[in-house]
């Protein structure tokens, strides 16, 4: 029996759509997430950092993660190596990182990583995410805006601590410094299970920055955000090829709110 062609674009159209979804709740984000972001004398002065590559709001499943061109933090410019501090593990079974990071000193720091590029061969392209989170340590409030240096790097506008969920995070997306008209920003939440979406749509939010690479989104959940500025920067060969393929570089942050009880 003959198959009507009106099926078969039909059901054609509705399986590129299905891949479509599927992709877009895929998204990947480099996860750094420090046991604290506010050190306090209760706190203690030793923070713990989980460094995975995966996708936080469907926690999981984990991709494999190289050991970092760049791991460290940074405080009055002056940034310290803490690749020393990496301690390998799996998650899903795949690498990843724990690391301990100690705090002596008032100020505001800028925990820090720049992953080894990573090749999504459903993309066609490589990964890269260069990713922090700002820390105030013993009430300084300080350096809550500084910039790391990275090609892409988001410069936040809100102080990114000291957040009540609810409250607007906004930010300039940055590009070799400069602005980055209509940059396109992907946001997750990292899920620990606790909360259930209503579709995959919900996995990744997806926002524009307005003419002067300006975005804003309201958190409306406690915990930690991720936000992830885009932008596709030069190319680089496909492994097992002579092949020249995109580079998306994104400028990641993590920032962490808190419920008002």
């Amino acid at each position: 029996m003959s198959i009507p062609f009106r099926f078969i674009v039909t059901a054609g159209f509705s399986f590129g759509l299905l891949i479509i979804a599927q992709h877009a709740a895929q998204a990947h984000f480099q996860k750094m997430i420090p046991s604290t972001n506010v050190v306090t004398q209760e706190t203690g002065r030793d923070i713990e950092v989980d460094l995975t590559f995966t996708h936080p709001m469907t926690n999981g499943p984990a991709m494999e993660m190289a050991r970092p061109v760049r791991f460290g933090i940074q405080t009055d410019g002056n940034k310290t190596d803490l690749r020393d501090s990496l301690v390998a593990k799996t998650v899903d079974g795949k690498a990843a990182f724990d690391a301990t990071v100690r705090i002596d000193r008032p100020g505001g720091y800028a925990l820090y990583v720049e992953p080894i590029p990573y090749f999504e061969p459903s993309e066609g392209k490589y990964i890269v995410q260069y990713t922090k989170t700002i820390i105030d340590a013993f009430g300084a409030g300080e350096e809550w805006d500084q910039m790391v240096g990275f090609p892409v790097e988001i410069e936040p506008l809100t102080r990114p601590y000291g957040i009540w969920t609810g409250n607007v995070f906004s930010a300039i997306v940055r590009h070799n410094g400069e602005p980055v008209p209509f940059a396109e920003v992907e946001v997750e939440y990292a899920n620990d299970g606790s909360v259930t979406l209503p579709n995959e749509s919900f996995s990744t939010q997806v926002i524009k920055a307005d003419g002067n690479g300006v975005f804003n989104y309201a958190m409306p959940h406690d915990g930690w955000w991720a936000f992830a500025a885009l932008v596709e920067d030069g190319t680089m060969t496909a492994p097992g090829s002579d092949n020249q393929v995109p580079v998306e570089r994104g400028g990641v942050i993590w920032v962490k709110t808190d419920p008002m009880d």
